[in-house]
């Protein structure tokens, strides 16, 4: 477990407390209102827990990006709705750091909190900046951010997890200059990775799937390498490229479709993967696709063939059934078909049926995978569902978040009292 120092390890009785969440929400883009709350609601302990010790707070987060400018909107619905949720009236001011802003920090009582302004309006802040200009933690003291806040606070939280794989001054500037504490919901989302990463209960049990493949492989070889998991079921593109890993041919639209999204570089991998592990590792028996809307499934003895495949097949999923009924620890990332149509929303369904009943600890995380839960009403019968993404699979590959450098090192550099 990374060295960060715990929420209650500060006494906040009337200081002004900075705490940066992540509360960036799925949009309706035709209204954009705010259509899942769960982040904003995972947020909600830690805000609690500082308005009840009496902590004047400035809360600052970020809505949508450069990548989704569709997304990019001020902040008063998630005011509302963190309002709402925590009990408290929290205020909200269209200004990031500014004069306004800054006013508003400065009139805050004990017990009453304040969110600023959408922190992507300022471009220090996007990601086309952080990925263009490079700043290191230091160098970021000079930003509009924190030379704006910095002398107001007397403290700094983040419980921001779903953005620790961010190198912005909002993440790891503020901890250089202010005693610095982890918040419930990222320390929680810490400790239980480590827990799927380092001490999972056996068997331990990966479901790899969904489309965005370099996710599996960055958290395959490290999870493979470290013998912390015991079976991994590959399924989606993860399992496809597997597939032909192994030796199978997929067929000339899919072969398109996986040379024009350039994911063939990964069949080299996972050669190597099957080679050494082929014992944990295992590939779909079938596949399904569509032929004038009704669902059609193929064996893989049976490739190739002209069609797209979207799911995995009945024998596929039984098999997968029988070693998730066995585990005690059940990870996964990415869903096994193309859920969203209802031809092959199949696996994906039974998939996570059989994770809801199972009797192991398991673990959900990334986007579209908890939004299949959702759907299909299992979300509430995981043990644990993982605010972040990209940060969860970075975590899991054993790369070094900036968040995690930048709070353990104010864990060494401020005393705590």
């Amino acid at each position: 477990m990374p060295n960060l120092t715990k929420l209650n390890e500060f006494d906040y009785t009337n200081k002004t407390v900075l705490l940066r969440v992540d509360i960036n929400s799925p949009i309706d883009k035709h209204t954009k209102i705010i259509v899942n709350e769960n982040r904003i609601i995972k947020s909600i302990p830690t805000i609690k827990k500082l308005l009840d010790s009496g902590a004047k707070l400035a809360i600052i987060a970020h809505q949508g990006d450069t990548l989704d400018y569709q997304n990019l909107i001020p902040l008063h619905e998630h005011a509302k709705k963190l309002s709402f949720h925590s009990g408290y009236t929290i205020n909200y001011v269209d200004d990031v750091a500014g004069p306004e802003a800054q006013k508003k920090i400065k009139s805050l009582q004990s017990g009453e909190a304040i969110l600023l302004g959408n922190l992507r309006y300022l471009s220090e802040e996007i990601s086309t900046f952080e990925n263009s200009v490079k700043l290191k933690p230091q160098e970021m003291l000079d930003t509009y951010l924190v030379r704006g806040l910095a002398p107001l606070v007397d403290y700094y939280v983040n419980d921001a997890f779903a953005a620790a794989h961010r190198n912005s001054p909002s993440m790891v500037a503020f901890p250089e200059l202010k005693p610095t504490a982890a918040g419930e919901l990222l320390y929680n989302e810490v400790a239980t990775l480590e827990k799927v990463m380092h001490k999972p209960v056996r068997p331990s049990v990966f479901i790899l799937g969904g489309a965005k493949i370099s996710d599996a492989f960055g958290m395959m070889e490290k999870v493979l390498a470290d013998g912390s998991v015991d079976n991994i079921l590959t399924c989606g593109v993860t399992g496809e490229i597997m597939l032909k890993a192994a030796g199978f041919q997929l067929g000339r639209k899919k072969e398109e479709y996986l040379n024009d999204k350039q994911l063939n570089v990964f069949v080299s991998d996972s050669k190597k993967y099957l080679k050494k592990y082929r014992e944990k590792i295992h590939i779909p028996l079938d596949l399904a696709f569509s032929v004038h809307g009704e669902r059609k499934e193929i064996l893989i003895e049976d490739l190739p063939a002209e069609h797209m495949y979207k799911d995995i097949g009945s024998l596929t999923i039984e098999k997968y059934k029988s070693i998730i009924s066995k585990a005690q620890t059940v990870f996964v990332n990415g869903p096994p078909g193309v859920y969203e149509e209802l031809e092959f929303e199949k696996g994906t369904r039974a998939i996570w049926e059989y994770i809801a009943s199972a009797k192991g600890f398991s673990v959900m995380g990334g986007g579209d995978t908890v939004a299949a839960a959702i759907k299909f009403k299992n979300d509430e019968a995981i043990d644990y569902i993982c605010t972040a993404g990209g940060a969860m699979v970075q975590y899991l590959s054993g790369k070094k978040l900036p968040l995690i450098q930048a709070l353990e090192k104010a864990s060494k550099q401020y005393n705590s009292t």
